[in-house]
């Protein structure tokens, strides 16, 4: 893969409640940097939200409109999520995992993408960009579900 980064965070919740609130799809637009639009566009075998469900996503990323399809991979609420892309600009995976932590909640996303092209060529600067929006998904998390700025740090 050309990129591989991932940031954590300490949020003072349990993890039930920031992984019920991370891992529903309809939030994403509310704390992932870029994501203007989501949606489930396939269930899981077994309905809803689980292993093998896509969603859709619309980004906007360095400028550029991005939609992309993740499809769920691995769901084992709340302690992990794992999506990877189906359809879009790169080869994209994401992994979402909440852990207990004595403060609260040890949360990380780690992003693995690589592709040609552009996206080859921008390496170095996307994953610059990738690293400082996931941190900022991760503090706007932290705000989304109440906590102060400080907290978590």
């Amino acid at each position: 893969m050309t990129i591989d980064v991932s940031a954590e965070r300490v949020i003072p919740l349990p993890p039930a409640r920031v992984a019920a609130y991370a891992m529903d799809w309809r939030h994403d637009p509310e704390w992932t940097q870029g994501i203007r639009v989501a949606q489930l566009t396939r269930e899981a075998d077994e309905g809803g939200f689980g292993v093998g469900a896509e969603v859709t996503r619309t980004a906007y990323f360095l400028g550029r409109r991005i939609d992309y399809v993740m499809r769920v991979l691995e769901y084992e609420p709340p302690r992990l999520l794992e999506m990877g892309s189906v359809a879009g600009p790169m080869p994209m995976h994401v992994t979402y995992t909440f852990e207990p932590d004595p403060r609260g909640t040890l949360a990380r996303i780690r992003v693995r993408g690589g592709g040609g092209g552009f996206y080859r060529l921008a390496a170095p600067l996307l994953a610059r960009q990738v690293g400082s929006s996931i941190g900022k998904d991760l503090r706007d998390l932290g705000h989304r579900l109440g906590t102060r700025e400080g907290d978590g740090l």
